[in-house]
């Protein structure tokens, strides 16, 4: 299937680009440039190979991701993959309470790297980038862990933390991209889409 231009799409209601993601933080992040999404979650297989690097693993998935969408769609299509690790171990989404307060407590009062992946499918073929980013949590009192549990935010998060939401007052310090923590780190995304010819801002413009 031929990629259709994306330029022409010129109101805000009209998508520019497919997201391979369920994930309304990234949906959310590409509204903030004007870039307006046909959401099409992509299901693939999302574990990791033995011995598999936490770089090379998130910028596999999200290759596979905007790759899974290609036949779906004439649109350029977006995957993106985030990983949380330290001491060498990727921590992903928890799978219940005990699973949240372990990562959470393996993150308390220490720095940890947010790896999250790019990859965008279109004329060009496929391009990718992945972004690292330091986070220093302070220390984080049991009690806090339990109770941050109980508000619902950390079972669909990388990590059991959501950095944009109520887990904000647990972050010290931050190098590096704050939106790639979130879900998609905006500079590098926009560099990949105006390669891939898809507009920025298209979303925002007045009709004239």
């Amino acid at each position: 299937m031929g990629f259709l231009n994306a330029t022409s799409a010129t109101t805000a209601d009209e998508p520019v680009l497919c997201l391979a993601s369920a994930s309304p933080r990234r949906k959310a992040l590409l509204e903030s440039i004007g870039v307006f999404v046909r959401v099409m979650p992509s299901d693939i297989d999302e574990t990791p190979f033995k011995g598999e690097p936490a770089e090379v693993y998130v910028e596999r998935l999200a290759i596979a991701k905007a790759q899974a969408g290609v036949p779906k769609t004439s649109l350029p299509v977006l995957g993106s993959d985030t990983a949380v690790v330290i001491d060498g171990q990727i921590l992903g989404k928890p799978t219940n309470e005990l699973d949240a307060a372990s990562m959470l407590k393996a993150l308390s009062g220490r720095r940890h790297h947010v790896l999250t992946a790019v990859a965008v499918a279109g004329p060009r073929g496929v391009l990718s980038s992945c972004v690292t980013t330091i986070v220093k949590m302070r220390a984080i009192s049991q009690q806090e862990i339990a109770d941050y549990w109980l508000t619902g935010e950390p079972i669909d998060k990388a990590g059991g933390y959501a950095i944009q939401g109520l887990a904000a007052v647990f972050v010290e310090e931050i190098q590096g991209s704050h939106s790639a923590v979130v879900g998609l780190p905006l500079y590098e995304t926009t560099r990949l889409l105006r390669q891939q010819g898809v507009p920025i801002w298209s979303g925002c413009y007045q009709n004239r």
